[in-house]
């Protein structure tokens, strides 16, 4: 659907070109033992575990075998960006996570890097991670090239592709819902269209954080209303085909699921960041004496966050102020407070009673977390689809960037992280105790 696959990459870290090579980097900073304590407020980490019989051999088997590193090629398309490394290492079987990289192609281009945290199944996830950039490079897009976009689907002419994608090989590759994810993103560049014809196509580059908020929520609301329309045309009597409606890119198993997001954009030297949940970017900063420095552009969107807190009751009646955050999660059940899908966090409550009454043929091949309704739902929607964007112009001490769910930041200070990958940078081994 107006992409095309390129070579294997993955996402994850990418090197930013603000130097010529590693040997014109100053001297780094001499640190041999890094110690972390074993909490925080926020985050826990954890180390020293046990790793049972395992060798050291299977360990390194299991943690190399979704790594990948690319090189970009050099020039005006690679937007400073030297190249990217990517892993995932799931926590559970199958995996819940997905990530994404790719080139914008048209206008004013840029790489995209993002990571998807999904829960209550991978359905989400896979969706968002296949859709959202194609609404970001929609929404980002000058009015002409959408205008020829439209042109080519009236008059039945190729589409010219949006984005170059960056595969891994071991990257799950289901469908991503078709006919339906098509007609919605055509909706989608239709409406910007009439919106904005007129505008000033040479304004429409610079609109990132408006682009990304709109494009994230635009998502979100697509798939809501992909699962209602497939709840209206589907009926409990009907026999369902094999797989029909328990399929990964099923549009009810999509919405019903979730999914946290943290995505990166970059464009013409000017690094944006759009985040939804509890997953992090850091940027790693390689200070005058050679000394990394860990600089978080995100903010965790759950309890330990007092702004995120307050924001959540303020959204809702003094009277559900007991119930509306219980045990640091929303309605005592999830732990992010703005997500992807989740609509039963979202939708109406006529329309989830009308759900979990006359479909349980849906919830009972859903995962056990969504097979009954929230408690205390009084004054939805509780869960918000709009991330929080930062943009940053690149420095020359800007060196590199991780994006990462909150598994790693769960063991893992950033600082340590930035650390590690600057130390790999300059040759440098830390011991970790």
């Amino acid at each position: 659907m107006l992409g095309r696959t390129g070579t294997i990459g993955g996402r994850c870290r990418f090197e930013v070109q603000q130097y010529c090579s590693l040997s014109s980097l100053p001297p780094p900073c001499k640190v041999s033992r890094l110690r972390y304590p074993a909490g925080s407020e926020s985050r826990k980490y954890r180390a020293g575990q046990e790793v049972g019989q395992m060798s050291s051999g299977q360990i390194n088997r299991i943690l190399k075998a979704n790594e990948y590193s690319h090189t970009l090629p050099r020039g005006p398309a690679s937007h400073g960006v030297l190249g990217f490394h990517s892993n995932i290492l799931p926590s559970n079987y199958p995996g819940e996570d997905r990530r994404s990289s790719a080139t914008c192609l048209p206008g004013c281009g840029g790489l995209q890097f993002g990571v998807f945290d999904g829960h209550a199944g991978s359905a989400c996830a896979h969706a968002v991670s296949q859709r959202l950039f194609y609404y970001i490079a929609v929404a980002t897009l000058p009015l002409k090239m959408l205008a020829e976009l439209e042109r080519a689907v009236e008059e039945g002419r190729a589409v010219p592709p949006l984005l170059e994608w960056h595969k891994h090989p071991r990257d799950h590759s289901h469908p991503d819902g078709g006919a339906s994810s098509f007609h919605s993103l055509r909706n989608y560049w239709q409406e910007r269209l009439e919106d904005e014809d007129g505008e000033d196509d040479d304004e429409d580059c610079g609109r990132g954080t408006s682009a990304l908020v709109n494009a994230f929520r635009r998502l979100d609301y697509d798939l809501s209303v992909e699962a209602q329309v497939h709840l209206s045309m589907s009926s409990p009597r009907r026999l369902s085909l094999p797989g029909e409606a328990f399929s990964l890119s099923s549009p009810l198993r999509v919405a019903l699921s979730g999914c946290t997001a943290c995505i990166a954009h970059i464009s013409n030297g000017v690094l944006h960041v759009a985040n939804l949940g509890d997953s992090r970017a850091v940027l790693g900063v390689q200070e005058q004496d050679g000394c990394w420095s860990a600089v978080s552009l995100t903010n965790d969107h759950n309890a330990q966050n007092p702004d995120e807190l307050q924001r959540i009751l303020g959204e809702h009646p003094l009277s559900e102020h007991r119930t509306v955050v219980r045990h640091d999660r929303l309605l005592g059940l999830l732990l992010p407070f703005r997500a992807f899908g989740d609509v039963r966090f979202k939708w109406s409550a006529e329309m989830l009673k009308r759900v979990y009454e006359t479909r349980p043929d849906i919830l009972s091949a859903l995962s056990e977390a969504v097979r009954t309704p929230p408690p205390h739902y009084l004054t939805p929607p509780y869960l918000s689809a709009e991330p929080e964007v930062t943009r940053h112009r690149i420095r020359p001490a800007d060196k590199f960037l991780v994006l990462a769910t909150d598994g790693l930041w769960e063991l893992m200070h950033r600082q340590t992280v930035v650390q590690l990958v600057g130390e790999q940078l300059t040759g440098q081994v830390t011991i970790l105790t």
